[in-house]
């Protein structure tokens, strides 16, 4: 079991953290306390199932599905657990964004170089609590590097480390990434963004996830206002029985 990190010191300043990350800048805030919510949902997911590795994907692009990932790994974090965030969008990469820490080398890097371990391109950020692993340089095939077998033995040695392992991943609709993860993962939380997300997106998506018998354990709703705290987006929780 490795436990060397790169403690991150970017992160000193609330303005670094930008209002992606709600849970830490403003932990008291209603949308904060929709998070926990969130947390508390996926909990209830693992009541009679082990769930250590979830990804979060979208219908397509601008639904926060990289927000409510990064938020979510705080939220757990904040309980004690030892959590790592993994940027598996090796496409449009957001995460060494969301928490200003350097993007030289990361998952691509781990998949492609046998040689380099998991503890060297992790990065531990203080403030969150949470250890990252960033996409790495952009590669030509991102979806051949998800379905090798180097991923599969990643990913087992994460579970052996880690108890909550989280990917963000590209939307479903777009690319053939997230269901790749999703054969490879226990769980999956959809995101879907008011007034962005389309519904035939969306049903294509669901198709897309059942095709692969994703364990979709439920749909974060976000962009609905809430009365008493405008100035940010309101999540929700639900089950996808439906569309």
């Amino acid at each position: 079991m490795f436990r060397k990190k790169k403690k991150i010191q970017q992160l000193d300043q609330e303005q670094r953290l930008g209002t992606s990350l709600i849970t830490i800048t403003k932990p008291n805030s209603i949308v904060a306390e929709q998070f926990r919510t969130i947390r508390t949902n996926i909990q209830f997911s693992m009541i009679d199932k082990d769930l250590k590795t979830i990804i979060f994907t979208s219908s397509g692009p601008y639904e926060g599905k990289s927000t409510v990932a990064a938020n979510i790994a705080s939220v757990f974090a904040d309980q004690g657990k030892k959590v790592v965030l993994i940027d598996a969008d090796m496409r449009k990469p957001t995460v060494s964004k969301t928490f200003s820490i350097h993007n030289t080398e990361g998952l691509s890097t781990l998949i492609t170089s046998r040689s380099t371990r998991i503890e060297d391109v992790v990065q531990y950020v203080d403030e969150a609590g949470l250890d990252i692993i960033t996409s790495g340089p952009v590669p030509p095939n991102p979806s051949e590097l998800l379905n090798s077998n180097r991923m599969n033995e990643i990913i087992k040695e994460l579970e052996d480390t880690y108890d909550l392992v989280l990917f963000d991943m590209p939307p479903v609709v777009s690319v053939t990434d997230a269901q790749i993860m999703a054969t490879k993962t226990d769980g999956v939380v959809f995101v879907v963004r008011r007034n962005i997300a389309h519904t035939e997106d969306i049903k294509q998506a669901k198709e897309l996830l059942d095709m692969v018998h994703a364990n979709v354990l439920g749909v974060v709703f976000n962009g609905a206002e809430k009365r008493t705290d405008r100035s940010y987006s309101y999540y929700g929780y639900g089950y996808t029985d439906e569309e």
